[in-house]
């Protein structure tokens, strides 16, 4: 024992210590309620589950000018995939977003894939609302059980609007984008 500290303030100290700890269900944790009220029917989640964990991702998505397949002598910028730091609302980092495929990784370890059901407009200028239908979790952690994630309040992340013709084939432009992804569990 700590000669320099009473006995009732080191029992003081701990109690406070293991308060502290006990709040910390994971490290994921979510900030204020989320509700879905106002999206699209179509990004909505289901009934019968709850939010476990909100991020906001930063970051970008690469696309890669391509010759269109239906179309000879046509091109196209066509999506390569994001990468994204997944942050809490203060601004910790709390894990990674990173494709493809689709991968949502928890700086515990834990991860999830996904397969997309649904996306909705999200204004111009922006990546579309999207609804992923979450595979379950390699690792546990904060991802272990999560079954859907929504992409909403997306902020960029379009495709580029310089030129994608012939010569700009193979070209690669990265776009910054931002968004929030709200991962649910059953309740």
């Amino acid at each position: 024992m700590n000669k320099n500290l009473p006995a009732a303030g080191l029992t003081i100290a701990c109690l406070a210590l293991l308060s502290a700890c006990s709040g910390m269900k994971d490290h994921m944790a979510m900030d204020k309620p989320f509700m879905q009220d106002a999206l699209p029917d179509a990004v909505k989640v289901p009934a019968g589950h709850q939010v476990a964990v909100q991020t906001v991702g930063v970051g970008q998505i690469t696309y890669e000018c391509k010759a269109k397949a239906d179309m000879p002598g046509s091109f196209a910028w066509v999506f390569v995939g994001p990468q994204a730091d997944l942050l809490s609302r203060g601004g910790a980092k709390l894990g990674t977003y990173f494709g493809p495929p689709a991968t949502w990784a928890s700086s515990d370890g834990s991860k999830v894939t996904g397969t997309q059901l649904a996306v909705a407009p999200a204004g111009a200028g922006n990546i579309p609302f999207q609804l992923v239908k979450a595979n379950p979790a390699m690792g546990v952690g904060a991802m272990t059980g999560i079954t859907h994630i929504q992409r909403v309040a997306t902020q960029g992340g379009v495709a580029p609007t310089s030129p994608c013709d012939s010569t700009a084939a193979g070209r690669k432009e990265v776009v910054k984008y931002q968004a929030d992804y709200i991962f649910w569990k059953a309740a």
